[in-house]
């Protein structure tokens, strides 16, 4: 019982501290930076996209997303901060009813990397 208690807790701690190093504004195995709009983004004055793909595919399968709202190409898809605000791309979903809004900038310019 003792033993089973430890390896719970250590689970439940281990789990804690994967949370926290998501946050880290480092991407993790499966994430995708999205950089190709960096003049813009440095003209704003904000980092690089982490888009946490592991994320979100823990939660949702592939055809939620692919290929009605992202093509599966890398540079096939024109994202920007306009078009997440008209409901396309992230904004299908990040529009306050489904996930929080696109309103909070570090919550996705968030990278640290080179």
């Amino acid at each position: 019982m003792k033993g089973r208690f430890l390896v719970l807790l250590l689970a439940f701690v281990t789990g804690g501290l994967i949370l926290l190093s998501a946050t880290s504004g480092l991407a993790e195995y499966g994430d995708i930076v999205l950089n190709s709009k960096k003049e813009s983004m440095k003209e704003a004055g904000v980092k690089p996209v982490v888009f946490p793909h592991w994320f979100h595919r823990i939660r949702f399968k592939c055809k939620v997303c692919h290929e009605d709202i992202f093509i599966m190409r890398k540079g096939a898809n024109d994202i920007t901060m306009q078009a997440i605000m008209d409901g396309e791309f992230c904004g299908k979903c990040h529009n306050g009813l489904i996930a929080w809004e696109p309103l909070y900038c570090d919550r996705c310019h968030s990278y640290e990397g080179k």
